[in-house]
């Protein structure tokens, strides 16, 4: 296939293809049709050969070739489940249609630092279990790794002290860059400010930016409710200190968070069907040596 592809990539030869496709024909004729010099239209069609895309026999002094559509009907099958294969995967383009469009607004609206301050965002989540639980998964640095991050991402860093005053930093890998050499997807860092425990968590959270300087800050606000079911979850966001470069982490808040938190309700849901012995705080894998909580 490599050999295939490397040969109809050149426009010359595609161009000589196109010709084959209607009838066998002669190097001569292929050249004057191709307006191109016969030896190089000679090199083009050996390639061609090799690669076995067409066929040629010489008949007299003459060498015709022909064009082999069985591997062009091969190529076309491949591509095809290509396209296929994305098909499948419509939410995951959507996602990413709808970011880059929130990324083209947010970036013509920085103009100036403290562009977005003022901001909010809020979302809300049903989720299952009760408040106590629900108050780990927010917490409790195992049990934050498996949600904490937008999809296809996973953490790599990740500290949550707990207590007012309490240090925080979560960093984030691409999620199938499993030996770390990849570049950082992300890093943020803040302080909590206000705990409640089972009923509110407050704190501040910056993204950086590649120079280590905070991009914006964040100011979350969590507040549980028990319900019949298990718990609401009413999350609030306000932007401070946004900097021209925090536009494209400002595009991604909404996305990004509201899938963090789809994950938080699939983790709660999972955790539901597990006795109530189940010791859920085991599960550190995608954590780095530094990751721990304080309570």
């Amino acid at each position: 296939m490599d050999a295939l592809l490397a040969a109809l990539a050149d426009p010359a030869r595609w161009r000589l293809v196109s010709l084959l496709a209607e009838r066998p024909r002669s190097v001569g004729v292929l050249a004057q049709l191709a307006e191109a010099r016969q030896p190089q239209t000679t090199k083009h069609l050996q390639t061609l050969e090799r690669a076995g895309i067409v066929s040629s026999q010489r008949t007299g002094q003459r060498r015709i070739y022909a064009l082999r559509p069985a591997p062009l009907r091969d190529l076309a099958a491949a591509l095809n489940r290509l396209a296929d294969t994305a098909d499948q995967v419509d939410d995951a383009r959507a996602t990413y249609d709808r970011y880059g469009l929130s990324l083209h607004a947010e970036r013509i609206a920085a103009e100036k630092s403290g562009w977005a301050d003022g901001r909010s965002f809020t979302f809300l989540r049903s989720l299952a279990g009760r408040p106590e639980l629900v108050w780990r998964h927010l917490t409790e640095a195992t049990l934050l790794a498996r949600w904490w991050t937008p999809d296809d991402l996973r953490v790599s860093e990740l500290v949550f002290e707990a207590r007012p005053g309490g240090r925080i930093v979560n960093e984030y890998r691409d999620a199938e860059d499993a030996d770390g050499s990849d570049v950082v997807a992300g890093r943020a860092e803040g302080v909590v400010d206000d705990v409640l425990p089972g009923e509110r968590l407050t704190y501040r959270l910056s993204p950086l930016l590649p120079d280590g300087s905070l991009a914006f800050t964040a100011h979350v606000d969590l507040g549980l409710r028990p319900t019949e079911t298990g718990t609401d979850l009413d999350v609030h966001w306000r932007i401070t200190d946004s900097t021209v470069d925090s536009a494209d982490f400002i595009a991604g808040i909404e996305i990004g968070f509201g899938q963090s938190l789809d994950k938080l309700a699939a983790a709660l849901t999972a955790d539901a069907h597990d006795s109530v012995g189940t010791d859920t705080d085991t599960d550190d894998t995608n954590i780095g040596t530094d990751t721990r909580s304080a309570k």
